[in-house]
């Protein structure tokens, strides 16, 4: 019989990736959705679906019904007051925890959490990653750094902008951070699945050790968008400028804007690059994309699908 794994946040960027690794490996997938509605990012993928939210216990109750595995996908990466953060990413993570206690967990983190400090999102993931570090049942956390990939709307005014013939990065000096494409991410994952490593926390990364500079991500971006970009560094106080604006946007009821003064602490925090790679080495995972090649492949989506 097919083994069955249920999946928050599958309708998400990181979501039809991660399903899609999944069945091809012949897993039964349940997932949980907000809305009934048809979803073109998982045509051709037979799934169950279950309607609700991270908050809905009755839902999140007939989700794990039965699953041999959990993965915790679903996230606020954006939100109009702080606390919407920990009630949905620490809170929904503890009532989904607590209604499957001996079914293994894999949570999807980020390696913000490893500066809970920085911002209220940064906060909130390091405390879901302390609700699944309590439970009783088998349990790992996968810590990501940033993500890009088809499908992402939140790298896709980097690659708008490169192709005004401009590449933004903050003004900070030998910032590096860490990158994986999504279809890596997703492998990564379904990898654990298969084969679970000992619960901890863990990170991952395409395997470049010490990451990359904002200038190796313009000269990237360039090739595959066949111009050269010039780089613009953003001084700190312009960024914290527009969080303040976008705060007074939340306050009267505006669109919720990522760039927040959490946000622009996470961004001029100069080092987001990998330290632990653990889960690649338990997993035996080789990143298919490099950045050059990422990029390549992202912009090529981008294009067939008129978002560049």
């Amino acid at each position: 019989m097919s083994r069955l794994v249920a999946i928050t946040g599958a309708t998400g960027f990181v979501g039809p990736h991660l399903v899609a690794a999944l069945a091809r490996r012949g897993w039964k997938i349940r997932l949980l959705v907000r809305r009934w509605s048809p979803l073109p990012s998982l045509a051709g993928i037979e799934a169950d679906m279950v309607l609700g939210d991270v908050s809905d216990e009755a839902a999140l109750g007939r989700l794990v019904a039965g699953a041999d595995t959990i993965i915790h996908a679903a996230g606020l990466i954006k939100a109009r007051k702080p606390s919407d953060f920990m009630a949905v990413n620490r809170d929904g993570t503890a009532l989904l925890s607590a209604l499957a206690p001996e079914t293994m967990v894999i949570l999807l983190s980020s390696l913000a959490a490893r500066e809970s400090h920085l911002s209220p999102y940064a906060a909130s993931k390091r405390a879901a990653e302390g609700v699944v570090a309590s439970r009783s049942g088998p349990w790992l956390a996968v810590r990501a750094p940033a993500i890009y990939g088809p499908g992402d709307r939140e790298t896709l005014a980097y690659f708008r902008a490169v192709a005004r013939g401009f590449a933004p990065r903050p003004k900070l000096p030998n910032a590096r951070l860490s990158l994986i494409h999504v279809a890596d991410l997703a492998e990564a994952l379904a990898h654990a699945v298969e084969r679970p490593p000992p619960a901890s926390v863990y990170e991952i990364d395409d395997g470049r050790e010490g990451g990359y500079g904002y200038d190796d991500m313009a000269t990237a971006a360039g090739a595959a968008m066949g111009r050269i970009a010039r780089s613009l560094a953003i001084p700190r106080i312009v960024m914290d400028g527009i969080a303040w604006m976008n705060g007074i946007g939340h306050a009267l009821g505006g669109p919720v804007q990522i760039l927040t003064p959490g946000k622009v602490a996470e961004i001029f925090h100069s080092d987001w690059t990998v330290h632990d790679r653990r889960l690649a080495a338990a997993i035996g995972l080789a990143a298919r994309y490099d950045l050059a090649g990422g990029f390549a492949d992202t912009v090529l989506w981008y294009r067939r699908h008129g978002w560049l």
